[in-house]
């Protein structure tokens, strides 16, 4: 076997389980979960009219670059929200959702057998999977701390140059899961530089662009790239999906964008990996690019949920609303010394709300303490009169006082 599967750790559901072994939560309240970041609206009829009419292309292996119709809706709806100009022939590539692409983007982009051993960058806390996609590439993962007194913010500064020197990859959430956070085009400016330096590859994921709250919309690094004079997107690939933004996570739908030379190996990579897109997949997914007015809708459902939940939570947690993402990144009450997994347990007993601990996110590293302990995550995915009710279950849970 693979020894590399040996240093990975329990993804954070399973020790989410764990953790609730042996609970039976109190039964006059029913279970309402803000634990996965799954997509809970409805999924627009259209795009399941058009993956329905596309089921006859299952006749016929699909191509792993896709083809030009799927692509050039990439590069139109890029061009629409973005005002960028992308080659569909060379500088996009669908995926089947941006998690399987992060973790063969860092196979494809690592030299294990570098000297010394070569870093993946990720911040701390972070999506699971640059964890796992370092590690079986035979990289060493870097947890870069979040700074809670920056709204979250990176702190790129506290790398030591020595780290950078080795970097070969760095994975970059804007907006952030968990703490929602978006990067500022400063903060990409100073990683494009040290990327300029060093020679590593920056992917960023993108995948909560479409679910923000400021009138703003979120700055994509392909946007800032064009902005700061790049427009060859040097070592630079973004990657987006249709899960959050068109409620339709089991689609397995996305795509990647950027530097062309990093696409030509990327495809070369995917094309031995055997990871095409379904005819029918790639059907639903030109549909769901070519039209806004549901992701309007969409947005608009979770901006009216936040702002009829984050009051509720705020006099009791230390939370407050996030830049963008559908998640809430709250800390615990200090009578609780810090212990989410002990506060995400007494919930679930007494009131059947599952959060997940924020420390299940992050890690302790030679140089930080965990910046998820203290903390939970909430998912507000559900409808907004059951996140209300979690909210309020959430709130008597804390005034109750009990440890």
């Amino acid at each position: 076997m693979n020894p590399l599967l040996s240093k990975l750790q329990p993804y954070p559901f399973e020790r989410l389980k764990q953790l609730f072994a042996g609970v039976t939560p109190a039964p006059e309240f029913t279970p309402i979960s803000l634990g996965i970041g799954e997509p809970k609206h409805a999924t627009p009829a259209f795009i399941k009219d058009a993956l329905s009419a596309g089921l006859g292309a299952l006749a016929a292996y699909p191509a792993t670059a896709g083809e030009l119709k799927l692509r050039t809706s990439f590069t139109d709806w890029l061009h629409r929200r973005y005002s960028l100009t992308l080659d569909p022939a060379t500088q996009v590539l669908p995926v089947n959702g941006s998690r399987e692409a992060l973790f063969s983007l860092a196979q494809t982009v690592v030299d294990a057998s570098a000297s010394p051993k070569p870093v993946v960058m990720s911040p701390n806390p972070f999506y699971q999977i640059y964890e796992g996609a370092a590690l079986l590439s035979g990289a060493e993962p870097y947890y870069v701390p979040s700074v809670p007194a920056r709204n979250f913010a990176v702190d790129w500064d506290s790398v030591p140059d020595d780290v950078w020197a080795r970097t070969q990859l760095v994975f970059v959430c804007s907006p952030g899961n968990p703490t929602g956070a978006v990067m500022s085009l400063d903060e990409w400016k100073k990683l494009f530089a040290l990327s300029d330096r060093h020679g590593f590859v920056i992917a960023a994921d993108e995948c909560y662009s479409e679910i923000y709250f400021r009138d703003e919309p979120p700055l994509s690094g392909l946007e800032a790239s064009m902005k700061l004079g790049r427009p060859d997107f040097k070592n630079l690939i973004a990657l987006t999906s249709l899960s959050k933004r068109s409620n339709v996570p089991g689609l397995r739908s996305g795509f990647v964008a950027g530097d062309a030379a990093l696409i030509k190996k990327f495809l070369l990579y995917r094309t031995y990996h055997g990871s095409a897109m379904s005819g029918a997949v790639a059907a639903a997914s030109i549909a769901a690019w070519g039209d806004e007015s549901h992701v309007v809708d969409n947005r608009a459902q979770y901006r009216a949920k936040f702002a009829a939940v984050t009051p509720l939570l705020e006099p009791v947690l230390d939370v407050r609303l996030p830049d963008a993402s559908f998640y809430l990144w709250a800390g615990v009450p200090e009578v609780w010394a810090g212990d989410d997994e002990a506060f995400a347990r007494a919930l679930y007993a007494q009131y059947n709300v599952t959060v997940l601990p924020g420390s299940y996110l992050a890690r302790d590293t030679d140089h930080s303490a965990n910046p998820g302990r203290g903390r939970i995550r909430m998912a507000l995915v559900a409808e907004t009169a059951e996140c209300v009710e979690a909210a309020r279950r959430i709130v008597r849970f804390v005034q109750d006082g009990h440890r």
